[in-house]
């Protein structure tokens, strides 16, 4: 019989110690670790654009640029895995006018011709090579260049040593802090983090490219810094 009353007051003994619990006093502190590393990877993002009376002459001329772009890079070492098309379009060329019909209308704009564009994105995998196919790119006929990007192939072991520098920059924060309100560091409740992207030295605008096919290419690849902020909330007592 005396069982049941027995159960009854255990069960209603939980909801107290976890209440008991939720309550103690916690200290939340943010951390910051970053490392830089020399970039091993480059994204070229280059192509053709090719002007002519006819959408027809114009996609012919631009195949045939295209074409050889791809043989030029290929050639240079890069397999064809790392070049992917990021772009192709078929424009019209308007001229507009400042005339009038007979009702005082503006005229409406006539097309002149055809643009065709056509972009490739290419991973080059060994930096030492960048400004060599830069330069072959150009010589064969890539007149647009939209942007140059470093990164690392593998960020993992970055990352994992950024994670460490920022608990040790949290847990050093949150041990001055404990020093100077006379209380102690009791266990961890709590670790969150934020990562950011690999971030990019430059990227180079949009803009046609015009070079002397004996000039070298400069590359500057400089470093990237890989960041982890992180968050460690720990119970702290007397």
């Amino acid at each position: 019989a005396l069982l049941a009353p027995l159960a009854l007051a255990a069960f209603l003994t939980v909801p107290a110690i976890a209440q008991d619990q939720s309550a103690r006093p916690t200290m939340a502190i943010q951390g910051h670790g970053e490392v830089t590393a020399s970039p091993d990877t480059a994204f070229v993002n280059s192509g053709v654009t090719t002007q002519a009376n006819t959408a027809r002459e114009a996609l012919d001329a631009n195949t045939a640029a295209m074409s050889e772009l791809i043989a030029t890079l290929t050639g240079a070492g890069i397999e064809r895995r790392d070049i992917q098309t990021s772009g192709f379009s078929v424009q019209p060329n308007y001229v507009y006018s400042d005339g009038r019909d007979a009702n005082g209308y503006g005229l409406p704009p006539k097309i002149n011709g055809y643009t065709v564009s056509n972009n490739v994105t290419v991973r080059v995998r060994a930096l030492d090579t960048l400004g060599a196919i830069l330069d072959q790119s150009v010589t064969v006929g890539a007149n647009t260049i939209n942007g140059i990007s470093f990164a690392v192939a593998d960020p993992t072991d970055l990352y994992d040593e950024a994670r460490k520098l920022a608990f040790a920059d949290a847990q050093r924060k949150a041990k001055l802090y404990a020093g100077a309100a006379g209380v102690e560091l009791k266990s961890i409740r709590a670790i969150s983090e934020q990562s950011y992207g690999q971030p990019q030295p430059y990227m180079m605008r949009e803009r046609a490219v015009a070079m002397d096919a004996s000039a070298p290419v400069p590359v500057e690849a400089g470093e990237l810094t890989f960041a982890i902020d992180v968050s460690v909330t720990w119970e702290i007592g007397s």
